[in-house]
């Protein structure tokens, strides 16, 4: 299975037979190239313009948008119900949280996470190997917050996303902080590949870079 992190909180999933998974595309106005990639399956944490924008998603895709338990050509997805901030969304909304299981690996995708997790939450979640998760604050749960999360859910490999870059300028922290209290590296590249042996030799914390 290839991860490739096209910017923000989008990425491309890409199995061993070729069925592809793209999460949170979002619109010109961000600052990224919008994603314009043929895709199976496309995941909508939420209905914010950096995060939906699947006009520009090519092909005849399932629209992953609702919480609840799916299947799509040999991809099982979980969608679990939780908030865009902390004050139980009267601030920015809900969020869903997306757990894909490609070619054996359990991928969670946290969205626009704006708050821990409760145990009942972790416990819909269920085994993680990669974790996808904000970092950056303001908008999301910054640094400490996702310390908090990956203890809870345990990954094997955790990649950061929705931090502050030189495409961006959104009010955002920048992935440094979380790095110095995480640990981790730069893997200097744009997409990384995993099978079931190689997740769990994988340094805990990989910082995909944006090309």
């Amino acid at each position: 299975m290839k991860i490739k992190w096209l910017g923000h909180s989008c990425f491309l999933l890409t199995s061993h037979n070729g069925v592809k998974v793209l999460t949170d595309p979002f619109d010109s106005s961000v600052g990224y190239d919008v994603p314009r990639v043929i895709a199976d399956i496309v995941s909508t944490s939420h209905d914010h313009f950096d995060h939906n924008y699947i006009q520009a998603v090519q092909g005849d895709f399932f629209h992953a948008n609702e919480t609840g338990h799916f299947s799509h050509k040999g991809i099982e997805i979980t969608g679990i119900s939780v908030f865009h901030d902390d004050k139980h969304g009267t601030q920015r909304g809900k969020n869903i949280i997306y757990k894909f299981v490609v070619d054996g690996i359990h991928i969670c995708h946290c969205g626009d996470l704006g708050h821990g997790l409760t145990l009942e939450q972790v416990n819909e979640i269920g085994h993680v190997d990669i974790l996808l998760i904000p970092v950056g604050g303001f908008y999301t749960i910054g640094p400490d917050q996702a310390i908090e999360v990956a203890k809870m859910l345990q990954p094997s490999v955790i990649i950061p996303m929705h931090f502050k870059t030189k495409a961006i300028q959104f009010p955002i922290e920048g992935v440094e902080n979380f790095l110095e209290k995480m640990g981790g590296e730069r893997f200097g590249k744009q997409e990384v590949e995993f099978d079931k042996a190689s997740v769990g030799l994988t340094p805990g914390v990989l910082v995909l870079e944006y090309v």
